[in-house]
């Protein structure tokens, strides 16, 4: 058994880096785990991951704000405080923030992670006014 009280001890926030558009930073929460990534992730207004996809999925418990959550068939939606996320394993998809709303979210990341491209600011402005 392991209990990290809020956060890993001894460990710094993370800015993150050439795979998110706009500054987001993570708290880690669990590490160690193999095949387990477990991060607190802030991410200001407009700033988002790039594509990506999760070996064997990834979860999302939203905590503040508002945010996005797109995958690659367009489907999404506006994601809110109490939401869950559940991306299936290999989906590619996308999230962050809100246009006008910082999120804040429990990124738990299941397997190895394959980075893609950034999400266009075209992309992101189409799915934001489609979904908001």
């Amino acid at each position: 058994m392991r209990i990290n009280h809020g956060r890993v001890a001894g460990e710094p926030s993370e800015a993150r880096g050439p795979t998110f558009t706009g500054t987001v930073w993570a708290e880690p929460l669990l590490r160690d785990v193999p095949g387990v990534v477990v991060n607190t992730v802030f991410f200001p207004p407009g700033a988002r991951t790039h594509w990506h996809r999760h070996q064997t999925g990834q979860l999302l418990l939203v905590t503040h704000g508002r945010g996005l959550a797109v995958n690659e068939s367009g489907d999404g939606d506006i994601i809110l405080p109490g939401d869950v996320v559940w991306f299936e394993p290999g989906e590619r998809h996308w999230h962050g923030g809100a246009p006008d709303s910082y999120l804040t979210h429990i990124a738990v990341s299941l397997g190895e992670t394959e980075w893609e491209q950034a999400v266009s600011e075209d992309d992101y402005r189409a799915a934001a006014e489609r979904i908001a």
